[in-house]
């Protein structure tokens, strides 16, 4: 019979729920504690990660290494920035103090020589690659008057070629594991001008990333490699919000990047022939999966949150 926490009860952060447990309606599972109901462990697998330094993807590879996974933390920042948090290096190190092991990549995903030597490095290091996620993204939220081409070209270079590319270098190592994934952060295809007519540019590079997933899901699917997307209710508290987007004021209503984790870790570790092609919201996955309290995720409870690009 499955043990039962009391009603309304509370696990500590970085607690995981016991051995067949069941979190009832109303108990609280703070950022850190482990998913319920069946969630499985990304203990052993190879995670290979862009834009992994710092935010979203930092925050998935820390998820993946307190299971004991492997990760190729994909980023530019080799040195300290004046505007941005952390390194690759510092990620690594966070990584292997959560316990898990790293391999840091200085990598530029629009280079296309790059990516295949990250790659070969990550294969070299710990032998194949399980599961790809594709977070790494620029952002320019400009009128098409005001967005210059070459800020349109980074755009689609890294949003939607980046996607492409690193999908393509690591599909022949997908193909040879196990419960292969690949996860894309990027939106629902909701088509509707009110996504668009702001930032067209932005947009079209963001939704891009939503077409391989698309694309991706169908073309692999024969070969069990899950392809999906997932994408927050809410703005989250990283660099783009605070250098960007309103800065601490606007830090104020978002949610920790915590949430996309354990949303993304829920995701990561399903049966890869069964769930695929989806666009998943990082709310609703964590309500599917149980979870009944968000305070946790918040940067300040209490406070009203932004919801983020392209959500109702």
């Amino acid at each position: 019979m499955s043990a039962a926490l009391p009603p309304g009860a509370a696990l500590p952060p970085g607690a995981a729920l016991p051995p067949g447990a069941a979190l009832p309606p109303g108990a609280a599972l703070p950022p850190g504690a482990a998913l319920p109901r069946g969630a499985g462990s990304l203990a052993g697998k190879v995670l290979f990660i862009s834009g992994a330094s710092r935010g979203i993807g930092l925050a998935i590879a820390l998820r993946a290494a307190r299971d004991g996974a492997a990760i190729a933390v994909l980023g530019k920042t080799d040195a300290p920035h004046p505007r941005l948090e952390g390194t690759v290096h510092s990620a690594c190190a966070a990584i292997e103090a959560a316990g898990g092991q790293a391999l840091p990549c200085i990598t530029d995903i629009r280079d296309e020589a790059a990516v295949e030597q990250a790659v070969q490095a990550t294969v070299q290091r710990f032998g194949g690659i399980d599961i790809l996620v594709n977070n790494a993204s620029a952002i320019s939220l400009t009128p098409t008057a005001s967005t210059p081409l070459e800020r349109f070209d980074l755009m689609h270079s890294v949003n939607t070629r980046g996607t492409f590319a690193c999908s393509q270098a690591c599909l022949p190592h997908l193909a040879r594991a196990q419960n292969p994934h690949i996860l894309t952060l990027s939106p629902p295809l909701d088509l509707r001008p009110e996504w668009f007519a702001p930032h067209l540019a932005y947009s079209l590079a963001k939704f891009g990333m939503s077409l391989c997933t698309l694309g991706l899901a169908r073309e692999l699917s024969p070969q069990g490699i899950a392809a999906n997307s997932l994408w927050p209710q809410t703005a989250i508290a990283t660099a783009a919000i605070s250098n960007l987007l309103g800065g601490a004021e606007a830090l104020r209503r978002c949610r920790k990047p915590e949430i996309v984790a354990d949303a993304a870790h829920w995701i990561l570790t399903q049966p890869s022939r069964t769930v695929s092609g989806q666009f998943f919201i990082d709310e609703e996955v964590l309500r599917a999966a149980g979870v009944s309290d968000f305070d946790g995720y918040a940067v300040e409870p209490g406070v009203e949150l932004m919801k983020d690009f392209f959500v109702s």
